[in-house]
Order: structure tokens, then C-alpha cells, then sequence
């Protein structure tokens, strides 16, 4: 083995943390590919000899390269980063995909993922390098260039709006999955006194359809939420439900001629539904794998 296959088994050991370290940072599957390939590269390029934590370098070197996308978004003046919803992973109902664990570990839900898309590049860096993956400050303070003392602020700001506004989701996953169901039985049934028993007062919908008029919207309260109950309604009973871990909560893909026209994310706490996800976007739909669904 010459010394380039020894470097690059070394980064694959590496590579599903560095992926997780991507997605919670860029809230794109494909982009957190792309910053994990910039990382080999670099790393490719550099003298590593004498590095003694090559994990430790690399989380760095894809948090320095996903901060300079975060940026370059903002450059280029796109639409704000929180208009959109992040990229749902989606695995069968049965258990996550040993491979997407990684990806949803620590409770990385899309109501959190949203969250983190409303902080700004260096305080997103600086609170999902230290409090998701234990990144000393020190380290962190340079790729922001701040000081230490600075970074730990960025941290400190991004944890209260982080804790404030992101719901922590019940850890029973056989409880989410029934009140996910009574939500879809509701639904299918135009049942409205059912839907609002399992929905929670502060209720959160977010629904993304891509790049069309209105694509984006965000309703809040259990009374705007119920009253889309005839959407609901015609969506459910107009398209096949698959049950689905998305993000590894209770969800479910709805399916036409096999084909996914919506992956549905709930958020539920204290047996409530706190948020509801729905990614609608047929572009992004378009590259989900379905065939996950039957384990």
C-alpha cells in the first residue's frame, strides 16, 4: 500500500463523521458531499505527518469549508437559508440505516435543522462544533477568527436560540409512531376533533414546495394549523402513506404510482405534535430513494 491509499483509508474511517459534522452545518445531503470531498482534497494536498489527532483536523477542515459555503450563499444573495427546508433523512419505519445513523444521531430532527439555519455562519460553526461534537473553543476560535473567549460567546447565543426555539422531541419512538398515526387517521377521515387532540396549542407547519409562488410557507398555533384540514384531508386520502423514520422520528412518505410526492417530519413532544415538516419539493423528491422504505 503506497502512502496515498494509506491517507485516503485513513479518511474513510473519518468520512461518516465528517458527512454528520456537513449536514447539521449546510442542512444539504448533497452539499455535505461535496464539503467532505473539499476535505479530501485539502487533505490530499497537505503534510499531515505530524498531525496526532487526524479526526480532530479534519472536523476542522470540513467546518472551515462548510463556514465558507455558508458564506458564499450569503455573497451570492440567495434566499435566506431558513426559507427552505432542510434535506429530510428518510429510512423505514423498522430502524435507520446503519449508514444514516451518523447523519440523525443526538436527536438531529428538521424541526432543529430549521433552527440552526436561522444563526449565522460563525455562530452555526461555533455551536455545532462545540456542544454536537465537542470541539475545544481554541480550536474553533481560529476558523471563525475570533478569540477563544469570542467563540465561546458565538456558542453561548446559538444555545439560547437553539433551546428556545426548537422543540426536544419524545424519546419513545412506539408513542411518536402512534400519535403519528391518529394524526393520519384524522386526516384520511376528516376527523377535525381528532386532529386538534394531537396537536400541540403552539403547533409549527412548515411546508416547502420548491422554487413556485408561495412554495414556502409557515403557519403557527393549533388554530391555523387545523384549519389546512382539507388539505390534509385530499392528501391523505389521495395518495398511498408509507410509515417512515425521517431524521429517526416517526414520519411518513406519501407515494403516487410509487413515486414520493411528500415526506411528512413530526416533531412530538409530551405526546403532542410540536412541528410538522412537510417537504414537497418535487426536484428534491426527485433524488429521495424510496426503495428504503421497505427496509
Amino acid at each position: 500500500m503506497d502512502e496515498r491509499e494509506f491517507l485516503a483509508d485513513r479518511f474513510e474511517a473519518h468520512r461518516t463523521h465528517l458527512r454528520a459534522v456537513a449536514y447539521r452545518m449546510l442542512g444539504s445531503l448533497a452539499e455535505a458531499d461535496d464539503a467532505v470531498q473539499e476535505a479530501w482534497l485539502k487533505l490530499s494536498r497537505a503534510d499531515v505527518g505530524d498531525v496526532e489527532n487526524l479526526g480532530g483536523w479534519l472536523t476542522t477542515v470540513v467546518g472551515r469549508v462548510c463556514l465558507d459555503m455558508l458564506r458564499a450563499r450569503g455573497s451570492r444573495r440567495e434566499e435566506p437559508l431558513e426559507a427552505r427546508l432542510p434535506d429530510p433523512v428518510v429510512s423505514a419505519a423498522e430502524g435507520i440505516d446503519p449508514e444514516q445513523e451518523a447523519l440523525v444521531a443526538d436527536s438531529v430532527g428538521l424541526a432543529l435543522l430549521v433552527v440552526l439555519q436561522s444563526l449565522g455562519p460563525a455562530e452555526r460553526l461555533a455551536f455545532v462544533l462545540h456542544d454536537m461534537f465537542a470541539v475545544p473553543f481554541e480550536e474553533i476560535a481560529p476558523i471563525v477568527g475570533r478569540s477563544p473567549a469570542a467563540a465561546r460567546q458565538l456558542a453561548s447565543r446559538a444555545r439560547r436560540r437553539v433551546q428556545g426555539a426548537a422543540p426536544v422531541p419524545d424519546p419513545d419512538l412506539t408513542r411518536q409512531r402512534e400519535v403519528v398515526d391518529a394524526f393520519l387517521a384524522a386526516a384520511r377521515g376528516g376527523d377535525f376533533d381528532a386532529l386538534v387532540a394531537v396537536l400541540h396549542p403552539d403547533v409549527v407547519l412548515r411546508t416547502d414546495r420548491g422554487a413556485v409562488p408561495g412554495g414556502r410557507a409557515e403557519l403557527r398555533g393549533v388554530r391555523d394549523v387545523s384549519g389546512q384540514m382539507a388539505t390534509f384531508h385530499r392528501a391523505a386520502s389521495s395518495f398511498a402513506t408509507r410509515p417512515a423514520l425521517v431524521n429517526g422520528t416517526a414520519g411518513a412518505v406519501a407515494l403516487a404510482d410509487g413515486r414520493p410526492t411528500s415526506v411528512l417530519s413530526f416533531t412530538i413532544t409530551n405526546g403532542l405534535i410540536a412541528a410538522i415538516d412537510i417537504l414537497a419539493d418535487p426536484e428534491r423528491l426527485a433524488r429521495l430513494d424510496v426503495t428504503v422504505l421497505d427496509g
